[in-house]
């Protein structure tokens, strides 16, 4: 497989957003993580979700989380100590658990704290020597402060978009924020791409929905697909990627096919 050349400097940093709950947002950030450590990248996932669903889809179970992100957050444990190996080589996950819940009624108290993340990360990257050439940030469905922080955080927010009636609807509001974010707090911000996901070639609603998208989004809208897939949903009770679980199933290979455009767009795939 080609190897994927690291841009100079800071590592690329990506928020994987959606206000709406089961769009495939964790999913995306666990397979898409995965895809990119084939291409032999050094990926690094937080997950800043609650929920740990991110977490426990990478194997890492709830007693090994005794370091999480809300530790990192609430200043009593350092970024890099949190960090832990997954059953993927190449990935490393912050973890979350639901203590993270809390995590926003604190921060509001905080100085600068739209910031949290992104000083956290920044102390990690100068401070650690194996640093990693992505970092997905996997957030909850919300546009609250964690959102926030994660964005501020990124220079790029990939938007899982289920393909269903409401989509648009939930990404106009999802890129008002984005707009509102790049010109308050981060100048850095952009729309990395949408993710069209969920998609079913059988269903005339999924095929009108991907043409809506596509009709007002244009070529940020990946050409890729991720369909409706059996193997996708099973991978997570096995606490692993479905990409682990099975490579050749239709769910994995389009996230492999995703994560190859994803590298080709920013011109940083090389051939091998």
């Amino acid at each position: 497989m080609a190897r994927e050349q690291p841009a100079a400097g800071r590592p690329r940093v990506l928020a994987l957003a959606n206000q709406k709950g089961g769009v495939g947002k964790t999913t995306t950030a666990v397979n898409l993580a995965t895809a990119m450590a084939a291409y032999r990248l050094r990926v690094l996932v937080i997950d800043l979700d609650p929920q740990g669903n991110a977490s426990t889809g990478l194997g890492v179970s709830r007693q090994d989380r005794r370091r999480d992100i809300y530790a990192v957050l609430a200043g009593s444990t350092d970024l890099q100590s949190a960090v832990l190996p997954t059953v993927v080589p190449g990935l490393s996950l912050v973890p979350s658990t639901p203590d993270l819940s809390g995590a926003e009624l604190e921060l509001v108290e905080l100085a600068e704290r739209e910031y949290r993340v992104r000083a956290v990360l920044e102390q990690y990257l100068a401070e650690t020597s194996d640093s990693p050439d992505v970092v997905f940030i996997d957030c909850p469905p919300s546009l609250g402060l964690l959102t926030l922080n994660a964005l501020v955080a990124s220079g790029g927010v990939l938007v899982p978009l289920q393909c269903e009636f409401y989509a648009l609807e939930g990404l106009s509001m999802l890129l008002q924020t984005v707009e509102r974010i790049r010109r308050s707090f981060n100048p850095q911000l952009a729309v990395q791409g949408v993710v069209l996901t969920m998609f079913d070639g059988r269903n005339n609603l999924s095929r009108q929905v991907e043409d809506d998208v596509r009709h007002h989004m244009g070529d940020l809208v990946y050409q890729t697909v991720i369909p409706r897939n059996v193997r996708i949903s099973e991978a997570p009770s096995h606490g692993i990627p479905a990409l682990v679980y099975d490579l050749r199933c239709a769910g994995s290979q389009a996230y492999v096919k995703l994560a190859r455009e994803v590298l080709e767009r920013e011109g940083r795939l090389t051939a091998s």
